[in-house]
C-alpha cells in the first residue's frame, strides 16, 4: 500500500461532489468562505487532503457520467464516498441502483463506505427516515459485506463536513 491512500467519490450527476471537495479542502485550511460555484464534472477530479496525523489521501471524484466505466477505478480504492442528492426525490432510485452496483463489486468488498446524503439545507427535504426506508437501507447495510457509515450533510452551508473529515481519518489505514 502506498503512503496516500485513494478514497473513491461517486454519485450521481449534480449531487454535489465537486462542492463537497471544495469544502473539505476549505475546512482543513481554515478557509470558511462562501461556496465556490462548480461545473459538471466530465471525467474525473484528483484532490489531496491532508487530514490529521499527516496521514494523506487521495479522493477521486468521479463524474456522474462516468457511471458506466466507474468499475475500472475500484481496484484502486480503500474507501468510497457515495453521495446522494437528498432533495432530488425523482433521482433517489437510480442512486440506489448505482450504489447497489458499487456495493457488490468485488473489488469493493473489504472498502469503507461512507453514503452522504448532501443538500439536507434545501427546503422541502424528506427526513433522513423516509429517505433510508425508500433506499431500502437497512436492507442494503444488512447484506453488503463492507462496513457502511452514513451521513447527512449540506456542502453548501458546510453542515456535516467536519463529520465527513472525521470518518476519512478514521478509515485510513494508520
Amino acid at each position: 500500500m502506498s503512503s496516500k491512500e485513494t478514497c473513491l467519490l461517486l454519485g450521481a450527476t449534480g449531487v454535489g461532489k465537486t462542492l463537497l471537495l471544495k469544502r473539505l479542502q476549505n475546512i482543513l485550511c481554515d478557509e470558511l468562505e462562501t461556496p465556490p460555484s462548480t461545473l459538471p464534472t466530465v471525467g474525473t477530479n484528483l484532490t489531496d487532503l491532508t487530514l490529521k496525523k499527516k496521514k494523506k489521501v487521495t479522493v477521486r471524484e468521479l463524474g456522474g457520467c462516468m457511471g458506466p466505466i466507474w468499475p475500472s477505478y475500484f481496484k484502486d480504492c480503500s474507501s468510497v464516498i457515495f453521495m446522494v442528492d437528498s432533495a432530488n426525490t425523482a433521482q433517489i432510485s437510480s442512486s440506489c441502483i448505482q450504489l447497489l452496483s458499487v456495493l457488490s463489486a468485488e473489488p469493493l468488498s473489504n472498502a469503507s463506505v461512507l453514503i452522504l446524503f448532501n443538500k439536507r439545507d434545501m427546503p422541502c427535504i424528506m427526513s433522513l427516515i423516509e429517505i433510508k426506508s425508500l433506499f431500502r437501507m437497512d436492507d442494503i447495510v444488512a447484506s453488503a459485506t463492507q462496513p457502511i457509515t452514513i451521513l447527512e450533510a449540506s456542502a453548501r452551508s458546510g453542515e456535516g463536513l467536519k463529520e465527513v473529515l472525521s470518518w476519512l481519518e478514521s478509515v485510513m489505514v494508520k
